[in-house]
């Protein structure tokens, strides 16, 4: 007794699978009227005052001394090596 297929299997299958593949190159017009309003939203978010370059008063409580320490310190930390930064955190024997 032998079993007759009437449809074949791998151009049906096939046809299955690329019609759901199309699914995807559908129009998205509710889409592509809001594309980037999320990146302007961000972008807007992080600007807390536009005119602050126009201010000529001088960052209250930090003291000019402390501040030119402050930035001679960000400064050589481009140009001198950090020891701590040779060290691995993890060991094979468990020790730190």
């Amino acid at each position: 007794m032998t079993i007759r297929r009437n449809l074949p299997v791998l151009p049906v299958s096939l046809a299955l699978v690329l019609g759901a593949t199309l699914q995807g190159c559908s129009s998205t017009p509710r889409f592509n009227d809001h594309f980037g309003a999320a990146m302007r939203a961000n972008l807007s978010a992080q600007v807390i005052n536009p005119a602050a370059s126009a201010n000529a008063n001088p960052a209250i409580g930090v003291d000019g001394a402390a501040a030119h320490a402050a930035q001679e310190r960000y400064q050589r930390s481009f140009k001198d090596k950090d020891a701590s930064a040779d060290r691995s955190l993890v060991n094979g024997n468990g020790a730190q």
